[in-house]
C-alpha cells in the first residue's frame, strides 16, 4: 500500500506541475501516522514536505474513478505552509465548490480539473488546525456529470504527520 500511494502521489506530483518546467526528485517517505503519510521531496532544489491521506469510505454513483487524496504542503522557498489541496479522481463540475466538514466546522473550496482548494492561506491554516484537531473530515464535490460524491477520512494520525513535516522543512 505504501509503495502505491508513494508512487500515486508521484503521478499526482507530475500531473499538478506538468504545465510548468518543475523539476522534482521522488517522494521520500518519512512516517506512517495512523491513516496519514508523511513526505518531502526537492522541487528545483528546494525541499517540499507534505502529507496525504486517502478516503476510508468513497460514495457515490460513479462507474470509474481515478485516486483520490487530502495533501497538505509547505514549501518553504516560496514562504507557503499549510497548503491544502483535495485531488477528487474526477474532473469537478464547472464552478462547483467543494464542501468540507472538519472537526465540527464548515469549509469551502473552489474547484479547477480535478483539484480543489481554500480560497487563500487563513482558510488554509483554519482547515489545517481542523484536521490536526479533530477525528473525521467528510468532503463533498459534484463531478462533471453531475453526480455527487462523498469521501470520508479518519483524521488519525494526522497531527503527528503535520510535526514531521513541518519539523522536516523546518518551520
Amino acid at each position: 500500500m505504501v509503495r502505491f500511494l508513494s508512487l500515486s502521489l508521484l503521478t499526482v506530483i507530475a500531473i499538478t506541475f506538468a504545465s510548468s518546467r518543475v523539476e522534482a526528485s521522488k517522494p521520500n517517505l518519512l512516517g506512517t501516522f495512523g491513516q496519514w503519510r508523511a513526505y518531502s521531496f526537492t522541487e528545483n532544489g528546494n525541499k517540499v514536505c507534505y502529507m496525504a491521506s486517502e478516503p476510508k469510505t468513497k460514495v457515490g454513483n460513479y462507474t470509474s474513478r481515478d485516486d483520490v487524496f487530502a495533501l497538505i504542503t509547505h514549501r518553504p522557498a516560496e514562504k507557503t505552509k499549510d497548503v491544502f489541496s483535495y485531488i477528487t479522481g474526477y474532473p469537478y463540475k464547472s464552478g462547483s465548490e467543494v464542501t468540507i466538514k472538519a472537526n465540527g466546522s464548515n469549509y469551502k473550496l473552489f474547484t479547477q480539473d480535478e483539484t480543489a482548494w481554500a480560497a487563500d492561506a487563513a482558510a488554509d491554516s483554519a482547515l489545517v488546525n481542523a484536521i490536526k484537531s479533530g477525528s473525521t473530515m467528510v468532503v463533498k464535490g459534484v463531478s462533471q456529470r453531475g453526480t455527487l460524491t462523498t469521501d470520508t477520512f479518519s483524521l488519525s494520525g494526522s497531527s503527528k504527520a503535520y510535526n514531521t513535516i513541518s519539523q522536516e522543512c523546518g518551520l
